[in-house]
């Protein structure tokens, strides 16, 4: 699966830059066949060190990561739901994404004018999270107007959905995210089809020079500090000196690490591998997936042809240096349908054609 995630942020928050510097890492197009690569697209490579391991074991002749699309929207203001500004218009480019990273800036530059005349970080999280709100509005008075229609032939679903877009409605006049309702599993699902923006996991990215604390207020979201001039300065140098660099600065994750971290984590995610001497791959799946689901992310057909699937874990296959060896200490084990993927797994499908 491919994990995709829209920046969006205030003018002038540093946004622009952090998307610069994530795409200095973009894979290669050909990779990934199902991407078209735009101006504010970028496909970035999930850096993970076990792929790399596995790789120095296998020799494959191709080591392929798994991949982030960011999607890099216009800068937005206030009033961008009223036509203020362009960032509205592109606001239906990260309707697709899985999560939004909201950059806030925290850094003081006299330099670099703040949209607003003053850095608030605070006030700034209200606006774009308002902005998003009203857009939400927007889409749930549409879709509520037609629904109306048609509950007056009596339809048991146009009824329940209208009660679902006036209870979302209600909660977003209140100033509040859709993700923050109370849901059972068929209404989630419902508001999802919508398309909504509030409803998506949000990871708020303060965009720090290191300066005093900042305060966003009562918030369940995730947060993460980045330098991301740091980052930029960091990302400018030759790969090999990359490392030293951050060695010298005490920074042991780079922003890129973070993200994608805290978006794996938000989203409840995980990794498999496969590996061979033709291709060493990294692939992604929701966690708890089982077998067949894992197959499936390879390939449509390979979740209803499977038969069963061959496992080892990571750290095994290091530690006995091939499936053969693994297979013989009986550490490569062979699983069926029900087995729940972990994390780390190394796997060979058998399937059905």
């Amino acid at each position: 699966m491919a994990l995709s995630i829209g920046i969006v942020g205030l003018p002038n928050v540093g946004k622009s830059t952090l998307f610069n510097v994530l795409t200095k890492k973009q894979v290669e197009a050909s990779n990934y066949p199902f991407c078209t690569i735009d101006p504010n697209v970028g496909v970035v490579k999930v850096p993970d060190i076990r792929l790399d391991k596995i790789a120095a074991i296998s020799k494959p002749e191709k080591i392929i990561s798994a991949a982030i699309e960011f999607v890099d929207i216009a800068g937005l203001v206030k009033g961008a739901h009223e036509g203020e500004g362009l960032g509205n218009q592109f606001l239906s480019h990260i309707r697709e994404c899985d999560a939004i990273c909201e950059v806030i800036r925290a850094f003081k530059n006299d330099d670099i004018i703040h949209v607003a005349g003053k850095v608030d970080p605070r006030e700034d999280k209200e606006t774009i999270n308002m902005e998003l709100i009203f857009a939400d509005l927007s889409t749930v008075d549409k879709r509520l107007e037609k629904v109306v229609k048609e509950t007056k032939s009596g339809d048991k679903e146009a009824i329940k959905l209208k009660d679902l877009l006036e209870k979302t409605k209600k909660h977003l006049e209140s100033g509040l995210a859709a993700r923050t309702l109370s849901l059972d599993e068929d209404e989630n699902k419902a508001l999802k089809n919508l398309g909504l923006l509030t409803i998506k996991p949000m990871i708020y990215l303060l965009n720090n020079d290191g300066g005093e604390n900042v305060d966003l207020g009562q918030t369940q979201e995730e947060i993460i500090n980045i330098n991301v001039k740091i980052e930029e300065e960091i990302a400018s140098l030759p790969e090999e000196e990359q490392a030293e660099y951050k060695k010298e600065l005490g920074i042991e994750q780079s922003g890129l690490d973070k993200l994608i971290t805290s978006a794996y984590r938000l989203l409840g995610l995980e990794t498999f591998f496969t590996t061979g001497t033709d291709e060493t791959r990294a692939w992604t799946i929701i966690k708890g997936s089982k077998a067949p689901q894992a197959a499936g992310v390879i390939h449509t057909d390979f979740e209803k042809g499977f038969i069963r699937a061959e496992v080892i874990y990571w750290e095994d296959f290091l530690a006995v240096g091939s499936e053969l060896a693994g297979r013989e200490k009986g550490l490569l084990r062979t699983e069926g349908k029900d087995y729940v993927m972990k994390d780390g797994d190394i796997c060979h499908f058998l399937i059905n054609k």
